[in-house]
């Protein structure tokens, strides 16, 4: 983020959102095939349209995944979202399944081989970032809008907002003076809904979960909240949109305070370093933030397709490390292996890990018990205060 007086603004779309059931599905998928062998390889998007879903891939794996089990997987991502309406619904809809063996050619670039090490299963340049503006070192205006479907979706699930759908977006504009966020002076929220409630309805169930995210004097002007401003939100998800994986990039990342390389991580097992090295360097930049070496941190990534090693690594602090960054970028390559080997070992991601991460984020959110989220940890913390001589 930049220094000095401006606005900004970032969105979030909730797990009913057309592109995130796709996002969901591919994920499940990635998680069905590790559970049947960790080192298995896919691939996979979907399309979401009026009842139907389409799987298309690739995949390699020692145990028998079967069509229809694919199938199963998806139904079942479509009913924990809570898609069970006339024109897109989890038993209904058609579900074709067209996944192929990978390529010959990619395969050998990432498989280990003699004194060939395991190599990037594609070229690509990944970011990671992390800055001070919350307690989970993400960027305010992404984090509060992640925040608010979040909670959203657990009241919904719970049964305590009755009327409203799985559909949902969120957008959050804050006020910064000198570089910090301090306040918000417009929310969006569209929620889709019941025939029977009206927009004001809708806008006062919405208001308590944004007063709840919001830290206390925050809220924006009344006119300046803006709930379903078209009026109506009773069409929704595949309905009314169609969907497909990866395309909520942003959503998925920093919300644009920070550079994303292009790649997509939903569907996508941990040799794809669109996903794993953007989540190493998100790892490592968190680490910097967490032992108190910078007050944000850019890291950048690249790799070419079947090289272990990474062409580059860049750490831009924007002025505010308090360590040479130079030597900074070097004690991390010491600590951390980023090779995709190295990465996929340290952050133990050869887990049925990822249905967890299609919606709300991959970043800021809480490590879990069995191995989710892994690179939210802080556990280089006292190495790297030990390796600058910082307290």
């Amino acid at each position: 983020m930049k220094n000095g007086n401006y606005l900004f603004t970032s969105e979030s779309v909730s797990e009913g959102h057309p592109d995130k059931i796709c996002d969901r599905i591919s994920d499940s998928i990635v998680d069905t095939y590790l559970e049947v062998d960790p080192y298995a390889r896919a691939g996979v998007e979907t399309l979401v349209t009026t009842n139907l879903v389409v799987l298309a891939g690739e995949s390699r794996c020692v145990g028998d995944v079967s069509n229809e089990r694919l199938e199963n997987v998806a139904r079942q991502a479509i009913k924990d979202i809570g898609y069970d309406q006339d024109n897109f619904h989890w038993e209904n809809s058609e579900v074709q399944v067209h996944v192929h063996m990978q390529s010959a050619d990619i395969a050998q670039g990432v498989d280990a081989a003699g004194n060939k090490d395991e190599g990037a299963g594609d070229q690509g340049l990944m970011f990671g970032y992390a800055c001070r503006e919350t307690d989970v070192l993400m960027p305010a205006a992404i984090h509060f809008s992640h925040d608010i479907l979040r909670r959203m979706a657990a009241a919904r699930h719970a049964g305590k907002t009755l009327g409203l759908g799985p559909d949902s977006k969120s957008q959050v504009t804050l006020k910064y003076v000198d570089g910090k966020p301090v306040g918000a002076t417009s929310i969006v929220v569209s929620s889709q809904h019941t025939e029977d409630l009206s927009q004001d309805d809708v806008r006062e169930i919405v208001r308590p979960f944004v007063l709840d995210v919001l830290p206390e004097g925050w809220m924006c002007p009344e006119d300046e909240f803006y709930v379903n401003p078209t009026g109506r939100f009773v069409i929704g998800g595949p309905d009314s949109d169609a969907g497909l994986t990866g395309r909520k990039i942003i959503v998925d990342t920093y919300g644009g305070a920070a550079p994303h390389g292009g790649g997509a991580f939903s569907g996508k097992d941990p040799t794809k370093v669109d996903r794993s090295a953007a989540y190493a360097a998100r790892y490592v930049a968190k680490n910097v933030v967490a032992a108190g070496l910078a007050d944000e941190c850019t890291i950048q990534v690249a790799y070419a397709i079947g090289v272990s090693k990474p062409l580059s690594v860049l750490i831009d602090t924007n002025r505010t490390a308090q360590v040479d960054e130079v030597k900074l970028a070097n004690v991390l390559q010491e600590m951390v292996d980023l090779s995709p080997r190295g990465i996929r070992e340290h952050l133990q991601l050869s887990q049925p890990i990822y249905a967890r991460t299609a919606a709300y984020g991959h970043f800021g959110r809480e490590p879990d018990a069995n191995g989710g989220f892994s690179w939210e940890k802080t556990d280089l913390v006292d190495e790297l205060k030990s390796a600058f001589g910082a307290s």
